[in-house]
This record gives structure tokens, C-alpha cells and sequence, in this order.
């Protein structure tokens, strides 16, 4: 299965746009209802929790595939190395048990697996080591766990644009530099979650893998002309067999034969690095984001290609033992770029909080 065509596509044509026609009205409704939430809290008929640590959250308007995830471990990375007591949380997207608050890693052991911690969780914890990562629905209750378990001064958001009932002391956006802003469009009508007119509440916007395309860049700075802007890109680091120890440099893919192996909101981008690196793509198994393995899912696979290729998100969820007689290679990214963004986030802590907003 394919992720919606709407995440690709930045263009409406005439079929399209009579296809789409009847969800029209559902958008319009989707995009009210999430001005009115936002308006809501900011007005103070809804209070949002203040946490006795300070909450940075790294969100994005687009419902998948921004690169929010690995910026928020990178981010909580690069503070955990300068001395900072920082914390990860998430919601946990897809987990289907666990308690109402999951520490999912301590900062050296993970604690569980995707089905009580989800799938990004785990990602988090294998891409910040020696941060605690948490997952609750509620994300203030994971930050106040948190602060009483592990001592946790900074609380780093994954995903945390529109999860107004907690207070934030900075809020980062993080756009796709290809999918931009799609079409301005929110859901079921396109990707986004609220309408672009709330990056005017960014405090600072990081456009992942880019530039922006022309007229979403116009878009932007005149939304959102006080938000710093960087900008930052998504690199293969490393590649190893699932369940096995030891690395090997991405470019070993060069002139190779590989499948495509991913559950993932934007498929056209791992295609897109695999081929960057010189492989061959010659088959693919895709899932919708956020997919629930099974062994059944990988039948088959080892006669479509000599070699599988998955990400580390989709790793997670895999058991080696499922892959007896598959070469099944997992591609590690880092993020790398965004200079200047973690001085930016200590000075703006190192100031009294904000006004509520």
C-alpha cells in the first residue's frame, strides 16, 4: 500500500480537483475546528499545564515525513552533550498496551517494545542515547514523570505543534523542503494539520532537506517574518543487517539491487535517498505509516531482490527471526546542518518564560 497521493503531490489538476471536490467541505470544517482549538487555550478558556522544567517542542503542521522525529533526538542529542538534564516525550503513536505514561528507555536500556511504545519512541531512544525517553497521550503526565524520575530540566516535544494542553517555552516547525507546505491545504483535503497562518506562533522554522519551493518560501516570511529560520538535511549515516552488530558506510548500496522495505507517511523520499546512493531499486513492499509488522508481511521477499533495504523506523518493528534467509539491511540517518539551532534554544531558556499563548 501507498501513503495518500496528496503527500507528493504539489500540483491540482482538473481530475484531481473534481475527485477531491466532496472532501472540500470536511476540510473546511477540520480547519475551523483546529483554529478554534488552538484559539481556545490561547485565550485561556482552556488552561494549559505548566511543567516545573522548561518544554521545547519540535512539531510541524504536515501530518507525516517532515523530519520532525529525527530533529527532536537530534535536538535533545546535542543538549544531553552540553551538560543539559533533558528528557524526550512522545505520544506513542500505535502502540496498542502500556501504562498511561511509558518510560520507553532510562537513557541506557529500553525498557519496551512497539507494541507498549510505539514506533517513533523507539527510533527516539536508538537516536539519542543517554536520554529518557517517555510516551503518553497526555504529554504533560510524561514530562512530569519525567522531571520526578530522571531530574529532567529540558522537556524535548516530538511531534508537539498541536498539543496544546501543555505549555511550551519554544516551539520549533520543521517543514519538508519538497513537500513545502502542501498546497496550503489541510486535512482530508491535503497534508496539513492546521492552516499555515499558525506558523506565525513559530519561534523558530527548520526546513528539512530543502529549499522551499519559491512561492511557499514567500508563504513563510510572510507569516512568520520574527521566526529564525534554519536549515538542516537528512543524511544516510550507516548501514547494518537487522539483527546483526557492526556497520558499514551507506555507500556500499552503490551499483546494488535492492528492495524497498517501508511502512512510512512518504516512500518517494527513502526511494529517492536509496537511489541518491547509488543503488537499484527493483521492487518494493510498502505499508502505511506507522505499520504492525508481521512475519507474513516479508514472504516472498528474498526472490523479488538480491538485497532489502529499510529504515531505521520500520527496523524497529521487525524480528530478525522473520528474516532466516533475507538480506535485510537497515539505513541509519542522522540529521545534520541546523547551525546555530541549539545555541538558539539555550539562549531563549536561559530567558524568564514567555507569556502563555
Amino acid at each position: 500500500m501507498r501513503a495518500p497521493g496528496w503527500l507528493g503531490e504539489r500540483e491540482a489538476t482538473p481530475l484531481r480537483r473534481a475527485l477531491l471536490l466532496p472532501v472540500a467541505g470536511l476540510a473546511q470544517l477540520y480547519g475551523l475546528g483546529a483554529r478554534l482549538h488552538r484559539a481556545a487555550y490561547r485565550s485561556g478558556w482552556l488552561e494549559a499545564r505548566t511543567l516545573p522544567c522548561r518544554v521545547v517542542s519540535v512539531g510541524s503542521l504536515a501530518a507525516g515525513g517532515s523530519g520532525k522525529t529525527p530533529l527532536a533526538a537530534w535536538l535533545a542529542a546535542a543538549l544531553h552533550a552540553r551538560g543539559r538534564r533533558v528528557a524526550l516525550a512522545s505520544r506513542g503513536y500505535g502502540r496498542r498496551g502500556g501504562g498511561a505514561v511509558e518510560v520507553v528507555s532510562d537513557g541506557v536500556t529500553v525498557l519496551c517494545g512497539p507494541e507498549r511504545a510505539g514506533d517513533e519512541p523507539l527510533l527516539l531512544a536508538a537516536q539519542a542515547p543517554g536520554v529518557p525517553v517517555l510516551v503518553a497521550r497526555d504529554r504533560g503526565a510524561a514530562g512530569l514523570r519525567a522531571v520526578e524520575r530522571f531530574g529532567a530540566e529540558i522537556l524535548v516535544l516530538d511531534d508537539g505543534f498541536q498539543h496544546h494542553r501543555l505549555r511550551r517555552d519554544l516551539d520549533l516547525v520543521v517543514l519538508d523542503g519538497a513537500a513545502g507546505l502542501g498546497g496550503g491545504a489541510v486535512l482530508p483535503r491535503g497534508p496539513l494539520r492546521e492552516p499555515p497562518a499558525a506558523l506565525a506562533l513559530a519561534d523558530a522554522i527548520v526546513v528539512m532537506d530543502g529549499p522551499l519551493p519559491p512561492e511557499d518560501e514567500a508563504r513563510v516570511a510572510a507569516l512568520a517574518p520574527g521566526a529564525a529560520r534554519f536549515a538542516a538535511r537528512r543524511a544516510p549515516r550507516s548501514l547494518r543487517r537487522l539483527g546483526a552488530a557492526g556497520e558499514e558506510p551507506p555507500a556500499a548500496l552503490r551499483g546494488a539491487e535492492v528492495g524497498m522495505l517501508c511502512g512510512i507517511a512518504r516512500p518517494a523520499s527513502f526511494r529517492a535517498t536509496l537511489e541518491g546512493l547509488g543503488a537499484r531499486v527493483v521492487a518494493e513492499r510498502l505499508f502505511p505509516d506507522h505499520h504492525p509488522y508481521r512475519a507474513r508481511d516479508l514472504r516472498g521477499l528474498a526472490g523479488a531482490a538480491p538485497c532489502w533495504v529499510t529504515t531505521e523506523k520500520d527496523a524497529v518493528k521487525l524480528d530478525p527471526a522473520w528474516c532466516a534467509e533475507l538480506d535485510l539491511r537497515v539505513l541509519a540517518i542522522s540529521v545534520e546542518g541546523a547551525e546555530g539551532l541549539v545555541e538558539r534554544v539555550l539562549a531563549r531558556l536561559a530567558q524568564p518564560r514567555p507569556a502563555a499563548r
